[in-house]
């Protein structure tokens, strides 16, 4: 559950971001990609969307996307998630608590449009 609601405010700053950050704007302004964020047993999960400048997301973990995060349990994925830094993904990944389906360019991208909203 805490897990669903960070993805959900996640998506809202993604969003006002969209419509108010002219960084992040001209950073999405020509991309179309979708970025899943999920856990390995499909139960939570939200599919992000970016279209020409433009962001929407979809709850649910059973969605098709360019590349995915995926986490092995959702409290990991929150604990990580909410310190937000490189150094808790990179050893939630060493650890086998998160990886990466699809190419880890788009992972990176959306990383760091991530950053320039935060």
């Amino acid at each position: 559950m805490r897990l669903s609601l960070l993805l959900f405010l996640l998506s809202v700053k993604l969003k006002m971001a969209a419509k108010t950050n002219e960084a992040f704007q001209n950073y999405i302004g020509t991309i179309e990609l979708k970025i899943l964020i999920k856990t390995a047993n499909n139960r939570w999960g939200r599919l992000f969307v970016f279209d020409k400048g433009k962001v929407s997301s979809i709850g649910g973990a059973n969605h098709i996307s360019d590349a995915a995060l995926v986490w092995s349990d959702p409290g990991s994925a929150f604990s990580v998630m909410l310190k937000g830094t490189e150094e808790a993904s990179f050893n939630a990944a060493a650890k086998g608590k998160l990886k990466v389906e699809g190419m880890a360019y788009y992972i990176q991208w959306f990383n760091d449009a991530v950053k320039i909203i935060m």
